[in-house]
């Protein structure tokens, strides 16, 4: 797994409550999607139900970029471009761990029936650290 090196300048940026998810569709052409995540031992994780069409794309093509918005400030952002593993999650132990940061949330309630969360660990290739606001990361 590579190392995730943001900047200090955005580090509290992997503390944010969503971030943006995008994948490659079967067409070629990227799909957003707003999610959770976690910043857990140096790494980005999300949990995501199985059978989702963002858990397919990245089954298929396992580039993906998470970007996470400073909601404060549009014009700061940490981009992180790389690629996925995929892990089953069959007892919710991960889950649970982003329900928790989300005051508890149980995400077996958004699953239904069918059961089946996946662990994604992004993998990164390249970070961008963005601040248009006048500050500049520390490269």
């Amino acid at each position: 797994m590579s190392e995730l090196a943001v900047p200090s300048t955005h580090t509290d940026l992997l503390d944010a409550p969503v971030a943006t998810l995008a994948t490659v569709g079967a067409d070629g052409r990227p799909q957003l999607s707003a999610l959770w995540f976690l910043h857990e031992d140096g790494a980005l994780r999300m949990s995501l139900h199985a059978a989702r069409q963002k858990t397919k794309n990245m089954r298929a093509n396992p580039a993906a970029t998470l970007f996470i918005l400073d909601t404060a400030n549009p014009g700061r952002y940490v981009e992180v471009r790389g690629d996925v593993t995929i892990d089953d999650d069959p007892e919710y132990a991960f889950a649970d761990k982003i329900g928790a940061k989300y005051g508890g949330l149980d995400l077996r309630l958004f699953d239904g029936d069918d059961r089946r969360r996946v662990v994604v660990t992004l993998n990164p290739v390249k970070v961008n650290a963005v601040d248009m606001s006048g500050g500049s990361p520390d490269d």
